[in-house]
């Protein structure tokens, strides 16, 4: 059991442990777009986003496409496509009550990513979806984010996880995803139904289905 006692409470007890930034990590975050980070964004096939609503509660969710797809505005602006998803819409409504958000965005085999948070909203512009057609299907709407903050956080995390090795991926250590539902969410289903639900070449075939 962790005591209350090992919390820590103010900015000082956590400056003593942590240490202050080097001026160069403290002053990193920029307020537009570079080339670089365009450059980076066009690579990018997924990113997280992270939102929270009027309560405080946050939510993290992923979002994936053909690199490129989230789409530079201007140095300020850059749009993510919404794609047929659970219907759950926690992140929609979370923007809808508190326009702030958080994005990471990766590079497949890369270490370093790109940070960008901001101001989101929910938009219907035509001609912001019309470059967001993939396989013939347009997105209904897009997550439009305005720029506050951008810049790139180093590769550490990834190292230390391995992420990107192949020689460390055990996607057998934890129950598939049929069976996770089997026990969770859908248990008046029959494992066999699940796993034809699940298969990969099913889900791939109905990604851009509405």
């Amino acid at each position: 059991m962790i005591e209350d006692a090992a919390d820590i409470t103010t900015e000082e007890e956590l400056r003593a442990l942590v240490g202050e930034p080097v001026d160069r990590v403290r002053d990193k975050d920029r307020p537009v777009l570079s080339e670089a980070d365009r450059i980076f964004l066009a690579a990018s096939p997924m990113c997280l986003i992270a939102t929270s609503g009027p309560d405080g509660r946050c939510d993290v969710s992923p979002r994936g496409d053909p690199p490129g797809f989230a789409q530079v505005i201007d140095e300020r602006t850059i749009a993510l496509p919404e794609r047929a998803g659970n219907r759950r819409a926690d992140s929609h409504r979370n923007i809808l009550a508190n326009p702030q958000i958080g994005t990471l965005f990766l590079l497949p085999g890369r270490g370093d990513t790109l940070r960008i948070n901001g101001r989101a909203r929910l938009v219907r512009d035509p001609g912001v979806l019309e470059r967001m057609v993939v396989k013939g299907h347009r997105p209904k709407f897009a997550i439009r984010i305005d720029v506050e903050t951008v810049f790139f956080h180093c590769a550490k995390a990834f190292m230390r996880s391995e992420l990107w090795n192949p020689d460390t991926w055990n996607p057998e250590a934890a129950p598939t995803r049929a069976q996770i539902a089997k026990q969770l969410e859908r248990p008046g289903d029959s494992l066999e139904e699940l796993e034809r639900y699940y298969d990969p070449d099913e889900y791939r075939r109905k990604l851009y289905a509405d």
